[in-house]
């Protein structure tokens, strides 16, 4: 890989709508050592009012970015159905890419896109901020350490809420645009995290709806039912259908112990009579306001991105370890399609 100068990360941003505001906070926390060269977006007059990093050019031309040679690194922050096409480009430029979850709206879209990185030797990375929260960075440690045991059971729970509105902007919701509802648009996060902590499972049963409460065309209910390979269960509930919505929560339950983790707290209690707590209550955008969280772990992603690009190396999640939950949702959905089990089959390095 193409060594990287000593100073400032220059960066490029592509897209300026609704989920670009926790990147523009971290980057400006972030100054000192990434530099935002260019924001881009196809529409001028959003573009022109939304505020970016000082010193940041904006452009309606993606050529500008492609064409300039001093940027290492692109933010993709557009829809999902926008990825692929942008990161073979980015890719082929030879840009380092940070995408915005979903990877794509499908798994051989997402595959495509992971392998045209790996093809042109530039790193991706994947904004799936929840695996480096402090809580979740600590249960991992624990599950990695042992210190829990074998899994017995987990459960995963998201009951967030959107009103009828947040589903009638253009696009939203919708499988064309999005690739589906609340599974790979709200319930990606803490699905991705739990298998980060149990790993992929080896059989899933699921349900999906749209429920009365919303007029669109993916589901805003899902329920499902995940089987290991070593015996070990989990159930999943994810909704934006809760009224006024919930923090989300994971359950792990152990042969030495068990954890719980609701949005950033942890608590654990061992079989032999310790607790541990790690964290603290905060806002997660679970009700009307999506937006409504802070941006502390957006920042971590962005800082660890900034930090492969330099020394060379893989960062913390990356675009091949995201296609488990892709391969997870797509399940799910296709069993509530058939009404039978779906086997998994963990994706080739």
């Amino acid at each position: 890989m193409p060594g990287v100068p000593s100073d400032r990360l220059r960066l490029a941003v592509i897209g300026a709508g609704l989920g670009s505001g926790p990147h523009f906070k971290s980057l400006q926390d972030l100054a000192g050592e990434a530099e935002v060269v260019w924001v881009h977006a196809r529409d001028a007059r959003r573009l022109a009012t939304t505020p970016v990093p000082h010193g940041a050019r904006k452009t309606t031309r993606l050529e500008d970015i492609l064409e300039d040679t001093s940027v290492q690194a692109v933010l993709v922050l557009t829809p999902p159905n926008t990825h692929l096409a942008l990161v073979q480009r980015l890719a082929q430029a030879g840009k380092h890419v940070l995408v915005e979850k979903p990877l794509e709206i499908d798994l051989t879209r997402a595959q495509a896109l992971v392998e045209v990185c790996e093809q042109q030797g530039v790193l991706l990375a994947v904004m799936l901020q929840h695996r480096l929260r402090q809580a979740a960075t600590r249960l991992r440690t624990l599950l990695n350490a042992g210190e829990l045991g074998q899994l017995v059971s987990a459960s995963a729970s998201v009951r967030w809420w959107r009103p009828q509105s947040y589903y009638d902007v253009p696009g939203r919701g919708t499988l064309a645009r999005d690739g589906g509802g609340v599974l790979i648009t709200q319930a990606i996060h803490t699905l991705d995290l739990l298998l980060a902590c149990t790993g992929l499972p080896t059989r899933v049963m699921g349900l999906a709806s749209t429920s009365p409460v919303h007029a669109m065309e993916g589901e805003d209910c899902a329920c499902a039912l995940l089987h290991y390979a070593d015996g070990a269960m989990a159930t999943l509930q994810a909704s934006t259908a809760a009224y006024p919505g919930f923090p989300e929560r994971i359950e792990l339950n152990g042969t030495l112990g068990s954890a719980s983790l609701e949005a950033g707290m942890l608590q654990v209690a061992f079989m032999n009579g310790q607790t541990l707590s790690v964290g603290g209550g905060q806002g997660s955008g679970g009700g009307a306001d999506p937006m409504a969280f802070d941006h502390a772990a957006h920042r971590a992603v962005l800082q660890d991105f900034i930090d492969a690009v330099r020394q060379g190396r893989e960062p913390a999640v990356t675009g091949r370890s995201a296609l488990a939950v892709q391969q997870l949702i797509e399940a799910i959905m296709a069993s509530s399609r058939t009404g039978s089990p779906v086997v998994l089959h963990a994706l080739p390095f």
